[in-house]
Order: structure tokens, then C-alpha cells, then sequence
């Protein structure tokens, strides 16, 4: 394996992607790149290689490469694979009270209901 291994494989292999199909596309949709140049499913990654993962909704992962795998492997191997270098998410802030609840605040008042509707209404 000193030659390398697929971007789709090593993709796969370590959980950036749940099937290998799936980092094919992105890969052939250029929404994964090298040094800001997009690569083919087919290009050889090697131990260094920092890649840049385009995911849905503006999410960027950074992943640079530590080891070269090309079977897929539980979780906490894989995550011995990369080293994660993404930028933390930007803070979630609700546009109205209501619209984010508290886990165990239970189900939304009265009020908050009819808030609710005049908002999916406007």
C-alpha cells in the first residue's frame, strides 16, 4: 500500500462518506479538493495529503491523511486514520425563542403554539 490508495476508498473507509457511491459523486462533483484543486475518485492519496470535504448545508471537514486504508473498519480505527482539522461550527442562534426548544422542556404551551402558527403563516 506504499503506492497509495483511491480518494473513494480511503473516503469510505474512514466514515467521511456511508457508502463508497456517495464519494464518488462528491468526488466527481469536485466537492473534494486538494491544495484548493478538485480530484478524481481514481487520484492516489498519500500520508499528508490534507483534504477539504464540501458536505451539505456549508459544511466544510478538513481531514488530513495519517494512515492509508482501504478496507472499511470500526469507527475507532478510523478515526486513527485522519487527523480532523475542520473549524468548529458556527454557533446556532435561533431567530425567535420558540423556534429552538431545550432537550426535556417538554411539548411547546399554548402560546407558543399559536406563535408558532403565526410565524408558519407570514
Amino acid at each position: 500500500m506504499s503506492e497509495g490508495v483511491r480518494a473513494d476508498k480511503w473516503l469510505w473507509a474512514v466514515r467521511a462518506f456511508s457508502t463508497r457511491a456517495l464519494a464518488q459523486k462528491a468526488l466527481a462533483a469536485g466537492r473534494v479538493t486538494i491544495d484548493e484543486a478538485p480530484i478524481k475518485p481514481a487520484r492516489k492519496l498519500a500520508v499528508g495529503d490534507t483534504l477539504h470535504i464540501r458536505k451539505d448545508a456549508g459544511l466544510v471537514l478538513v481531514y488530513r491523511v495519517e494512515r492509508l486504508i482501504e478496507k472499511r473498519v470500526s469507527a475507532k480505527i478510523a478515526a486513527g486514520c485522519i487527523t480532523d482539522l475542520s473549524p468548529p461550527p458556527p454557533p446556532r442562534s435561533p431567530a425567535h425563542p420558540w423556534a429552538r426548544r431545550e432537550r426535556g422542556a417538554g411539548r411547546p404551551t399554548k402560546r407558543e403554539r399559536r406563535e408558532i402558527e403565526r410565524f408558519r403563516r407570514s
